[in-house]
């Protein structure tokens, strides 16, 4: 596996009632105050895009009922924890990378959430005590199974882990990458591309197929879905017993 910083492929995907943020030219979109960036097309004031961000309503779309507290895995700068935090009472994003982490203070919302910057597989969060875990493209800066099992042991029972992420295609995807690369074209013709500030790393580690089989063996019961725009999901509700 080599770090590093990559381009990220291109294609647009839409999910059944989640709707996609509008085009936007990109160098009119200002802050509503010097110095702090806007909160995402959710909420109307960020009209930013790139191939995570697609992907945000899917993840918003799952919020659980009376929800009050939601863990983000991987946070970096915090555009969805800020979405989440219109949602949810009471927000925590964690990160290991400085930067990510000092960007998403600069840029908080009011106390209502706590960036932490550490290792989500050591930072001692007491068990059970998140309704809600998302990760949005950062399972595969990890080890995978210790995530998934972690993630499991911080969610609370009836709560739901929400995790879009980043794997390697087979033979057998590759007329999804094709349909990729046709639909990213036109996104990135409409809406232009954000480069978020955060440390990438390519080739995954996983391929699609082994993240499939390992949420399966850890998450019993697991939804998983592969999407355009190189993405897959994990949708798991835990069990209330």
């Amino acid at each position: 596996m080599t770090a590093g910083r990559y381009r990220e492929g291109w294609l647009p995907d839409k999910f059944s009632g989640v709707a996609s943020c509008p085009a936007v030219n990109l160098s009119r979109v200002r802050p509503r105050r010097a110095g702090v960036a806007a909160s995402g097309c959710v909420s109307g004031q960020d009209r930013r895009w790139n191939h995570n961000i697609h992907y945000y309503p899917l993840v918003l779309a799952a919020v659980p009922p009376g929800c009050q507290r939601v863990l983000d895995v991987g946070c970096g700068e915090g555009m969805l924890a800020r979405q989440l935090a219109h949602r949810v009472p009471s927000v925590v994003g964690i990160d290991q990378d400085t930067v990510s982490i000092e960007l998403a203070r600069r840029q908080g919302s009011g106390g209502q959430i706590e960036f932490v910057r550490g290792d989500f597989l050591t930072h001692p969060f007491p068990p059970a005590s998140f309704g809600l875990i998302t990760c949005v493209a950062a399972l595969h800066h990890m080890d995978a199974a210790a995530a998934l099992a972690r993630m499991s042991q911080l969610l609370a029972s009836g709560g739901t882990l929400v995790i879009v992420g980043v794997a390697r295609s087979r033979l057998p995807g590759l007329p999804w990458d094709a349909a990729a690369v046709i639909a990213n074209l036109g996104h990135r013709v409409t809406k232009g591309y954000w480069q978020h500030p955060s440390p990438a790393i390519w080739p995954p580690p996983h391929t699609c197929r082994q993240i499939r089989a390992l949420a399966g063996e850890t998450l019993p019961g697991v939804r998983y879905r592969r999407h355009l725009l190189w993405r897959y999901s994990l949708v798991w509700v835990k069990s209330a017993s």
